[in-house]
């Protein structure tokens, strides 16, 4: 039996890529997960794939930036399964420029969305965990915030500014109730740079995740690893990359 059975695991982000990759990955090891992201038609497909293989899914529209979205998220699980045991605050997006650019619109997305979107996931959940004694963060950051380059700026300062608060966020809980874990992926193979507004950057971009990316699949393998430890025991940090990444 696996140590996720009887676990009940929110994802945000999970129509696709890493999200999408550690619904499948969770809920093949028996946890019951509850799906996030705003493409519900990509939700209901993934959720339906689970069930058809065995798994429990339930799956709830999901804009991380909208708090109440989160809280609907959180209560599903609750409602659906009696408790939550992990949130996945996966959701994220990337915009790549120089910072004379001033592409300020860019900014306050990657702000609302990869910052303020594990923000809200926090004040949803964290009631929920202290009232049941046990809780688990999991988020989804970056190597851009581990090796700092030219046009990754403010990308890399919300992963950042992720990271750290996390490790605030661990240090104010040492009585054993909560536990958490930054992951950071290097090249995955996933649609984030697809949306790209510069052409170039894009084009360039994908190439490079075709020559090294790897699997959603493997980073999704390092979330179950962490949340599958004992309460007692808490990773809390995973650095995942290609073999060939600089």
């Amino acid at each position: 039996m696996s140590t996720l059975d009887s676990k009940v695991v929110a994802v945000t982000g999970a129509s696709s890529g890493i999200g999408e990759a550690t619904a499948l990955e969770l809920a093949d090891r028996g946890a019951a997960v509850v799906l996030g992201a705003r493409r519900t038609d990509r939700l209901d497909s993934l959720a339906a794939r689970i069930r058809d293989s065995g798994g429990r899914a339930e799956t709830v529209e999901t804009d991380v930036t909208r708090r109440a979205d989160l809280d609907r998220l959180v209560a599903r699980a609750v409602d659906r399964f009696g408790r939550l045991d992990v949130l996945v605050a996966n959701a994220g997006v990337a915009r790549i420029a120089p910072m004379a650019d001033l592409d300020v619109d860019a900014w306050d997305a990657m702000i609302d969305v990869n910052l303020r979107g594990v923000l809200n996931g926090i004040a949803a959940a964290l009631p929920v965990f202290r009232e049941q004694g046990r809780g688990h963060f999991v988020t989804t950051v970056s190597t851009s915030g581990l090796k700092i380059v030219p046009t990754q700026a403010v990308y890399a300062g919300t992963k950042n500014a992720v990271r750290t608060l996390l490790e605030a966020l661990r240090q104010e809980s040492t009585d054993g109730v909560l536990r958490t874990t930054s992951v950071s992926p290097g090249f995955v193979r996933t649609e984030l740079v697809d949306y790209l507004d510069d052409a170039a950057e894009r084009q360039q971009a994908q190439r490079t995740m075709a020559a090294l990316g790897i699997s959603p699949d493997a980073v999704a393998r390092a979330i179950a690893f962490a949340i599958e430890q004992p309460d007692d025991v808490e990773i809390g940090d995973i650095t995942i990359r290609p073999a060939r990444q600089g």
